[in-house]
């Protein structure tokens, strides 16, 4: 039930992709998935990218954007997953389902499977703040048994473990005391006086069995059966007659090996046959968490976010940027279309951006429905269309004999046939191609036909009576894609509101044209339509005069609002400082009380025994005593009141803190090396260790040597933590400085296993890290790396 549930949306999306079909290659959706499928890590994930389609329900859309948001938060607080390139298992299953033998490659690939769905219970651990992730993890069933049990008995693709079974055990030890016995034999062939009838003093295989290769001159010297020739004839390849009982005791042996292997991958088939439904189960899902994470992927690429979906049909784009132009150089749109008006006419120069801004418009549609982050800002919101309509390009056909008008208008009439209130509709130079009075009318009528619908329109335009059907009509809006004349460039910045120019006598004239010409050609355009061009153009110059002086004062209201905001920082510090020090002097007004109080009750006791003794005969000498006492309880009392009326004025450094000045420390009375400064905060190296505290308690220490901050051995920030570290190359203590820290990163994260890879090699390095793990209180187990993980030159960690 739990998979039916996750797959739906495929469904959804198969069954309305028809409406879209179209629309997908002309506004080139499939590049977009082609982008997408790269970030997948299956080849299945790759294939389920590439078809997805837009559905047409919000439940399903707004499922899948926010399942792409809430593995954007994995990826920000862990780290990518690895789905360990999981290969589709779908027909190895079917096999075991049907009582075949599996392979041993067919099997390791079930247990790639199983281990990356183990892995995936453990990842997915942010279950309130991504509860429809959440929901895939609860549907997984990992069964580490079944992994266990094949990753034990199979060491690789073409080898099976001795441990596998007793009885094969048992075999291969024989097979070796045979080996050896045999080989013991053949020694004496190589090594003794025989050894010249030999071409080479070596013992080899020929067709399964141990022989000697033996000069063709001396065959019959050597006793035995011949069982192969070299191409020259110079050697006779001949198992001597000592062992070839041996040697059938070794074939049979063989044979008891085989038989026993094909028993216990029969017996692995079956435990796979037994949990299939598992098994393929969480295939499934391993997959469509690829097919999320590369959106994910793809959506951090593209600077992508998450729009809102609508259900009062209308399109709100802010900053948008088309995603397959570059996103440093390509210029954001804002569209707004459905609110206040349901038809949008654009209007500009050539190449000025008006199909750009169209296929915007309808490729980001398309990407939302398809659960797909959008390159806009996240306040931006697109409702559900049944259906995207677009007629956008050359549609010229040879084969057809239609021409370029004749294209248009096959393309416009199924789209007239096929629009709902629901559709997007886009038209791209809308009556072109032929007269341009019968063009104007034509496209002003199909229009109409639209708006009245209640459909959402975008069309590009050249014609003048669209730009004034546009003004003139309730539901019907200008926008115009802005032109510099002077530059001869297009800004590409989408105008709402107001129609464009198409600016053809200034761009003339700047690249040539006689003045006599442009003169000749505005003089034939009629008054009508030279006074609303002119109209237009005063328009454009007070637009910009306006955006200017906008600009203007929005860079004011900025810099008072910054000017404001460190002001009452400034304010806020000082009623703190304040605050702090009103604390402090009341301190240290209670503590001098407190000695004053003390200085008193010291000075009536001396009193009080001068009175007792003043009749005696060393009066004198008592009553100096007394003084000198008093005076002392008192100066001491006084030397505290000096020090309780200072209050430390704060602290300015002679210059600026850099990393490497030698600090003291106020709160420890340690003087340690500046490491790092981030604003307000530093962090000081005292030897290995490391604190922050904030600059105010910090004093330079001028005289003291400057020493070079120690730089980081790990650059990447804890949220940033991989699952695994390559330590190649590095001497132990340095691949264990490495992985110290690693570890430590990886806790942070919540990793629950790691892998460090530190190559084969001559195994030096592994059983040094092994050496160092052993010990390691945060490590619960570890192990080699099995067949997919990399083997013995991978070590996997299993952190506490």
């Amino acid at each position: 039930m739990k998979n039916n549930l996750i797959l739906n949306s495929d469904n959804l999306n198969k069954s309305f992709a028809g409406s879209f079909e179209r629309a997908m290659t002309t506004l080139e959706l499939d590049k977009v998935l082609d982008a997408v499928q790269k970030y997948a890590s299956t080849e299945k994930g790759r294939e389920k990218v590439l078809k997805l389609s837009p559905s047409v329900s919000p439940e399903a859309i707004n499922k899948a954007l926010k399942e792409t948001t809430e593995a954007k938060l994995y990826v920000q607080t862990k780290t990518s997953p690895s789905f360990m390139g999981a290969k589709d298992i779908t027909k190895s299953i079917k096999t075991a389902k049907k009582g075949g033998m599996l392979s041993m490659k067919q099997l390791l690939d079930v247990a790639n499977v199983l281990s990356v769905s183990i892995f995936l219970e453990g990842y997915l651990t942010l279950k309130e703040k991504a509860p429809l992730l959440d929901f895939y993890k609860s549907a997984l069933k990992p069964n580490r048994f079944l992994r266990d049990k094949i990753t034990s008995a199979v060491i690789s693709e073409d080898l099976m473990s001795d441990n596998a079974s007793q009885k094969l055990f048992d075999i291969r030890r024989l097979i070796k005391s045979s080996s050896n016995k045999i080989r013991d034999v053949l020694q004496k062939y190589t090594s003794g006086a025989n050894s010249k009838f030999l071409q080479e003093n070596i013992v080899t295989i020929r067709n399964g069995r141990y022989v000697i290769p033996v000069k063709n001159e001396y065959k019959n010297e050597v006793k035995g059966l011949v069982h192969d020739t070299s191409a020259s004839g110079s050697t006779v390849f001949i198992e001597p007659m000592q062992v070839v009982e041996e040697n059938n005791r070794l074939r049979t042996l063989e044979a008891d090996e085989k038989a026993e292997i094909e028993r216990i991958l029969y017996e692995l088939s079956a435990e796979c046959d037994r949990f299939s439904h598992d098994i393929l189960s969480d295939f499934d899902i391993i997959t469509s968490l690829d097919v999320i994470f590369a959106k994910a992927e793809y959506s951090f690429a593209t600077e992508s976010s998450e729009p809102k979906i609508n259900p009062e049909k209308y399109v709100n784009l802010i900053n948008a940027r088309h995603p397959l132009l570059d996103k440093e150089s390509a210029v954001p749109i804002n569209v707004n279309l459905g609110k206040k008006f349901t038809t949008l006419v654009i209007t500009g120069p050539n190449t000025g951006g008006k199909t750009v801004t169209l296929k915007t418009i309808g490729l980001l549609s398309l990407m939302a429905q398809c659960g797909l982050h959008i390159p806009a800002s996240d306040s931006s919101t697109l409702p559900v269309f049944d259906s995207i309509l677009a007629d956008i390009g050359d549609e010229q056909s040879i084969e057809q004999s239609l021409s370029t008008f004749s294209a248009h208008m096959v393309n416009i009439v199924k789209i007239l046939r096929d629009f709902t209130p629901d559709s997007l509709i886009l038209f791209d130079e809308l009556g072109a191609g032929t007269d341009p009075i019968e063009g104007a009318a034509l496209a002003q009528s199909i229009l109409e036909k639209v708006t009245s619908c209640k459909a959402l329109c975008a069309s590009t335009t050249h014609y003048a009576e669209l730009k004034a059907y546009a003004l003139e009509t309730p539901g019907v809006s200008n926008a115009s894609c802005e032109f510099d004349v002077e530059t001869l460039k297009p800004t590409y910045r989408l105008i709402i509101g107001l129609p464009g120019k198409s600016n053809a006598f200034a761009i003339a004239g700047k690249l040539g044209i006689s003045k006599d010409i442009i003169k000749a050609s505005k003089a034939k355009i009629d008054n009508g339509t030279r006074s609303f061009e002119g109209l237009i153009g005063k328009l454009e110059r007070e637009r910009v005069d306006l955006e200017k002086k906008k600009e203007a004062l929005e860079k004011n209201l900025a810099h008072s609002k910054e000017m404001y905001e460190k002001a009452e920082q400034m304010r806020k510090d000082f009623n703190e400082r304040i605050e702090k020090e009103s604390q402090n002097a009341e301190k240290k007004a209670k503590e001098l009380l407190e000695r004053a109080r003390s200085s008193a009750d010291y000075v009536f006791s001396e009193l009080q025994e001068i009175q007792k003794k003043r009749d005696s005969s060393d009066f004198k000498e008592l009553l100096e005593k007394s003084r000198e006492n008093v005076r002392k309880s008192l100066g001491y009392a006084g030397e505290n009141l000096s020090v309780a009326d200072k209050i430390e004025a704060e602290y300015i450094p002679p210059r600026d803190y850099i990393v490497g000045d030698s600090v003291r420390v106020e709160d420890f009375g340690k003087t340690g090396i500046i490491s790092s400064l981030d604003g307000k905060t530093a962090t000081i190296a005292f030897g290995s260790a490391k604190i922050k505290t904030d600059v105010s308690k910090l004093r330079l220490v001028e005289d003291g040597k400057k020493e070079k901050a120690p730089a980081s051995r790990s650059p990447k920030k804890v949220s940033e933590a991989h699952s695994e570290t390559d330590v190649r190359g590095m001497t132990g203590d340095d691949a264990i400085f490495v992985i110290d820290k690693f570890i430590d990163d990886a806790i942070l994260s919540s990793l629950p296993t790691v892998r460090i890879i530190h190559g084969k090699g001559t195994g030096a390095l592994r059983k040094a890290l092994w050496d160092y793990l052993k010990h390691d209180k945060r490590v619960s187990s570890f192990r080699a790396g099995s067949f997919g993980e990399g083997d013995a030159g991978v070590t996997v960690i299993t952190l506490k």
